[in-house]
């Protein structure tokens, strides 16, 4: 990664009272933070297992290559330009127009998406009691070990109130000494932590059944279905249309290099993801379990793998060490992110609102712990909040509707319209030009940039957006 080299501080007032990244590496360290959460450790392994492993894996990288790194290049260049957050930069961008609104809608998708994402962060921290104090003996049942948690409101809600308290805990210390230090902390020892588990899980017995699964390719299951899902994994993994990136790149220096930046970052959010799968699934094989569609997610974390971990050699150790060690990576993974968007709306209430940093903080803590409780109780608590609506023969959650609305269609939308806004209305030249003030090679690069902001990145959006409509069970 780049050196510790800091970055060249302007001396304007307005960068200093606001904040700035101390060096280039806490920037990616703290951008890939964001970009790192649970879909890379649970979503990423199953999704690869069942859309032709390795084969899936290519079209996933040519995915972050290709779109996703320039959409985050886009985000980042406007933050950078304006150095306000994604209300703010539009407003600064494109005066006198209604373009903001995309803004105010990256920053409402980021409120919401806290807000559910913190009830399941919850969650992985309440395993790690569970885990450390040998919930999971080869009697018990994941399952109902599972249902019993999320079905009392009392152990949801104060796993919640802790997470929250981490995350504002962290953002209020600002920019340098709060979220740039921590992730320093946080992101290293979620690497450390997951190598060690790596290194378990390949190890045991049955494992190598896992690693031929995940890493032999099969290119029989290649079809349009299986590059949407691919698509999706990439763009959703990336924090991007939610205002993160826009946020982050306003604390940047002026003569930082973004492209490297944004490439460090997708490189990190990539390689998480591939070893996610080399932890993930020989464990699975270990067990005798071959990953289906309908075991990814919560049910393949919560319920699927405590079963292996009571099932390790050496126990009980084996399996408290092992799982304790296993929610407390997926804790700091879903901390990383949850503060970045803490930081979108608390960025907000800083530069548009003018409020003292720690105000801001605490009040948006507390209002999306508020708007955070009907998810939590809609996950077996709480009956009616636990099937709002039915879409497709699916019974809907509160906490699943939430994400649905925000966490897929908004994210969608609200990313399309910034490839939009840069690459037609904005305009290259003037991204171009940002751009350039930290890399003066990137003429050789503009064209392609400009290309595929402009025309492939909308294009593949669009697609992943059509098929969330027509069809949501698509992208998962």
């Amino acid at each position: 990664m780049a050196d510790e080299k800091p970055l060249v501080v302007e001396d304007k007032p307005e960068a200093r009272k606001r904040g700035i990244w101390g060096s280039k590496a806490g920037f990616v360290l703290a951008a890939a933070g964001s970009a790192i959460g649970l879909g890379n450790i649970w979503r990423f392994p199953t999704e690869a297992a069942n859309n032709g492993g390795a084969a899936f894996l290519v079209i996933y990288v040519a995915c972050v290559v290709f779109i996703g790194l320039p959409v985050m290049l886009a985000e980042l260049t406007m933050g950078r330009h304006t150095r306000r957050n994604p209300v703010g930069a539009f407003k600064k961008a494109l005066p006198k127009s209604y373009w903001w609104l995309v803004g105010a809608l990256g920053v409402t998708v980021g409120f919401a998406i806290l807000s559910y994402y913190s009830v399941v962060a919850g969650w992985t921290l309440g395993y790690v009691v569970k885990s450390a104090t040998h919930t999971f003996t080869p009697d018990a049942d994941p399952g109902q070990v599972f249902d019993g948690f999320v079905g009392s409101w009392w152990q949801t809600l104060i796993c919640l109130a802790v997470f929250m308290g981490l995350c504002i805990a962290v953002v209020i210390g600002g920019v340098q000494a709060g979220i740039e230090r921590w992730s320093k902390i946080l992101m290293p020892t979620l690497l450390v932590m997951l190598v060690l588990l790596i290194i378990r899980s390949v190890t045991l017995p049955g494992s190598s059944v896992g690693l031929s699964f995940y890493l032999e390719p099969d290119f029989s299951k290649l079809n349009m279905k299986v590059l949407v899902a691919a698509l999706g994994q990439a763009f959703f993994s990336m924090s991007l249309g939610m205002g993160a990136m826009i946020t982050y790149g306003s604390y940047l220096s002026k003569r930082d290099n973004l492209v490297t930046s944004a490439t460090w970052v997708g490189m990190a959010d990539m390689s998480i993801a591939f070893l996610a799968g080399l932890m993930v699934l020989p464990a699975l094989a270990m067990a005798g379990i071959t990953p289906g569609l309908e075991e990814g997610g919560a049910g393949l974390i919560f319920a699927v793998l405590p079963t292996i971990f009571s099932e390790l050699p050496w126990q009980p150790m084996g399996g408290i060490v092992f799982g304790t060690a296993f929610f407390l990576m997926l804790m700091l993974a879903a901390l990383t992110s949850a503060i970045s968007l803490l930081e979108v709306v608390t960025a907000w209430l800083v530069d548009e609102r003018k409020w003292p940093r720690k105000k801001a903080v605490a009040v948006v803590g507390g209002v999306t712990f508020l708007l955070a409780v009907p998810s939590a109780l809609g996950c077996g608590a709480v009956g009616w909040l636990s099937h709002v609506c039915t879409l497709q023969d699916q019974q809907l959650g509160f906490l699943d509707l939430m994400d649905k609305i925000f966490g897929k269609l908004a994210l969608t939308f609200g990313s399309l319209l910034i490839c939009l806004v840069v690459g037609w209305f904005w305009g290259m030249g003037k991204a171009r030009d940002e751009v350039l003030s930290g890399n003066p090679r990137f003429n050789k690069l503009a064209r392609a940039w400009s290309f595929l902001l402009r025309y492939l990145c909308p294009v593949a959006i669009a697609i992943i957006l059509v098929f969330l409509i027509i069809d949501p069970s698509a992208i998962r």
